[in-house]
Parts: C-alpha cells; structure tokens; sequence
C-alpha cells in the first residue's frame, strides 16, 4: 500500500519536473530580457500583456496592448509575426507559456520580460 507521504512526495517531483520542462522549452522558444532589455526593445516591436483585462486596466507597461493569456489561442493572429513581440505578465509563467505557444504558430522574435509586471520600474499607464 502507498503511503500518503509516498503521493505528496511524487506531486511533488511531476510539479517540479512539469515546471522545468516548461522553462527549458521557454529558453528555446524565446530570450528572457531584463527590464532594461525590455525597455529598449521594446520601441521596435510590440508589447502584449497577457494578464487579465481588470489587472491591465489597473495598471499596465506604457505602450502594451492587453492579450489575456484566455484568449491567446483564438487572437494570437492579431500579433505581427514579423515584428518583435514582447511578453509579460504578473511574473513569468505565464509568459513562458504564451512563448511557446507563439513559437509553435511560427513566431520567432520572442522576448519575455524576467521580473514580470510585479518588479517593473519604467513607465506604466492607467
């Protein structure tokens, strides 16, 4: 008979391990910037927000355009392919998602912003 401890134990191993294959598919499929990467970037592509509509109407990077991660897979053609795209949300998962997902439909200029919305710095709007 397993054990509880037995099952929290593997929860914990499949989290971790579904969590890194997560993070090293992101590195393949896009470049995690720093701020000021971002920053500089940035005027030369476009900016998505993948956080929720309240969240971007709260506050969001000067300049972003709101594309909830909900609604990526029905709007992503919305996005230039051939401009840089600039990603972020609250941290960085979700971004990395959204990466991989926009690289699979073709995309290859892809950069995600490391220290999310929570840590920004630079110009916002609301």
């Amino acid at each position: 008979m397993i054990s509880s401890l037995m099952i929290v134990l593997l929860i914990i191993v499949v989290f971790f391990a579904i969590n890194l294959s997560t993070r090293l598919r992101a590195k393949k499929a896009a470049k995690i910037v720093s701020e000021d990467e971002f920053q500089k970037g940035s005027h030369r592509g476009q900016i998505i927000d993948l956080r929720e509509t309240r969240d971007f109407d709260a506050g969001h990077v000067l300049g972003a355009r709101s594309m909830p991660y909900s609604t990526l897979k029905t709007f992503y053609g919305n996005i230039r392919s051939g401009l840089p795209v600039y990603l972020y949300d609250q941290g960085m998962t979700i971004s990395m998602r959204a990466a991989i997902l926009l690289n699979k439909k073709g995309y290859k200029k892809l950069y995600i912003l490391k220290s999310g919305y929570r840590n920004w710095n630079g110009k916002t709007k609301k």
